[in-house]
């Protein structure tokens, strides 16, 4: 009983910020997700990340194995994606990044803060920032055709990740006045990710149940099949394994859809698997966090 209700302190307040946001939809009341995503991601969100990897004990060994765990663990999951596209004849420039882009971010950073603390936070950090490159990277080349290599380079998260990995390696600390205020500003970063994921889950709608729950379960057991073999390839510890499973069991993350918005892929087929993949994460990931805690 302990253990159950210690789990469900950790899940709890992620999952009820994302209720107030879908709630908050439900009930009609306006909630403006450009302005609000625009803010988290160029400013909230790289203060976070800044702050906490300036103030993560540097461990280099760990950190680029991690680093190269998490790449090595894309590429098994892009090839595991490849192929159920290729057998059941699925459309790549719909289904492909959505098997692979996990929302490691909106929901994998606040899980891993409040299951792993500062230090799983650390290391979640590294695997988003992964994630991030991929979807502005391979993931704009497949749904659109074309690189982004400008576009990535433009992501202030790209440059909180660089300056805090330097910070964090030279040890380096910023003013007092000053990390305290990036610290205020970072800490809005969580609520309004989630808050924003509830929101977009009551937007979105699904078209074919069926068929996203059976390719979103496909997408969640890639991710910790890909996550299980690297563990293995990888010499970790176990806290950085734990986070790098739960962030590759991550359902299909929404900036998946805005691709497909964007570059004229099947945007609703999109929508229903963040919908169904997201619910599905609900009811799995007390489970998934209570082994991976023992």
């Amino acid at each position: 009983m302990v253990a159950l209700l210690n789990i469900f302190e950790i899940v709890a307040p992620v999952f009820i910020l994302a209720a107030v946001g879908y709630c908050w939809v439900k009930f009609g009341f306006e909630y403006r997700v450009e302005f609000v995503t625009q803010f988290a991601m160029a400013i909230a969100l790289p203060c976070l990340v800044f702050t906490a990897l300036m103030k993560t004990e540097f461990q280099p060994y760990y950190f680029g194995n991690l680093l190269m765990a998490a790449i090595t663990g894309y590429f098994s999951l892009a090839i595991l994606a490849y192929v159920l596209v290729k057998i059941f004849n699925l459309g790549q420039r719909t289904y492909l990044m959505p098997l692979i882009s996990g929302n490691t971010g909106n929901l994998g950073l606040p899980l891993c803060l409040f299951a792993f603390g500062d230090a799983g936070f650390g290391y979640a950090i590294i695997v988003f920032s992964v994630t991030s490159i991929v979807a502005f990277t391979i993931g704009v080349w497949v749904v659109a055709g074309g690189g982004s290599l400008k576009q990535l380079l433009k992501e202030p998260l790209v440059g909180s990740t660089v300056s805090g990995l330097i910070f964090m390696w030279q040890g380096w600390e910023t003013p007092s006045f000053l990390t305290s205020s990036l610290e205020l500003i970072g800490q809005m970063a969580i609520p309004m990710m989630l808050i924003t994921l509830g929101v977009a889950v009551a937007r979105l709608q699904i078209t074919d149940i069926k068929k996203s729950f059976l390719i979103s379960v496909c997408k969640i057991l890639f991710g910790i099949t890909a996550a299980l073999l690297v563990s293995f390839m990888f010499d970790l510890p176990k806290v950085a394994i734990s986070v790098l499973i739960l962030q590759f069991s991550m359902p299909i993350a929404v900036t998946s859809y805005l691709l497909a918005e964007k570059y004229g892929a099947d945007s609703n087929a999109v929508a229903g698997l963040v919908v169904v993949s997201t619910f599905i994460t609900v009811a799995i990931s007390p489970i998934l966090i209570a082994f991976l805690i023992t």
